[in-house]
């Protein structure tokens, strides 16, 4: 196995309308991305390759929280990303089976505090194909850390969404340098 699909952070808080820091909600759904990972999924699948479903949450009582960061500090004064709660639940139309691998990680970037490298290498993972939400952030920040780690890495722009339009098609940009940027179709032909 030389490829892992990577999909990150399609919970409720953060993807679905009812999420208590849902920002990227409004794009999700007019991207329809829940579809799109969900075939993302299904050829991943077909084609035997590692599938990883991450997502961001923290403890009962947010001990392991960044209390200065601006993104994540007031998850615990919104109630958001408490692990064992709803909103760290994957979206119910993503399509989760027992043969995904789920991880979950305390910061933006997959790589961190989790056991996602030693997987990977275990599994002599070479390629990871990253899809997840948001493009600019939990996407970008695992893409420049597979990067830096010596990854082939692909994102698949039509499965990830950002704040807004805007914002998604500058990270595409960005990370252009360091990923191949390519669509749900095209992973039938890798």
């Amino acid at each position: 196995m030389s490829t892992a699909f990577i999909a990150i952070d399609y919970i409720i808080d953060i993807v679905h309308p009812e999420g208590k820091i849902a920002r990227s909600a409004p794009h999700a759904q007019q991207r329809n991305i829940i579809t799109q990972v969900n075939r993302a999924l299904a050829i991943a699948e077909s084609k035997g390759w590692l599938r990883v479903l991450v997502k961001v949450g923290f403890a009962k009582h947010y001990l392991d929280q960044p209390k200065h960061s601006p993104m994540f500090g007031r998850a615990g004064q919104l109630g958001a990303l408490k692990l064992g709660e709803p909103g760290t639940e994957f979206h119910p139309d993503l399509k989760v089976t027992g043969d995904h691998l789920v991880i979950v990680k305390p910061r933006v970037s997959a790589f961190y505090a989790t056991p996602l490298e030693a997987i990977l290498r275990a599994n002599g993972v070479r390629r990871l194909i990253i899809a997840g939400v948001s493009s600019s952030w939990a996407v970008q920040s695992t893409a420049r850390d597979a990067h830096d780690r010596d990854y082939d890495v692909c994102i698949v722009e039509d499965a990830c969404a950002a704040g807004d339009e805007s914002e998604h098609q500058a990270s595409m940009k960005m990370m252009s340098s360091i990923a191949q940027i390519i669509s749900v179709d095209d992973l039938e032909s890798l």
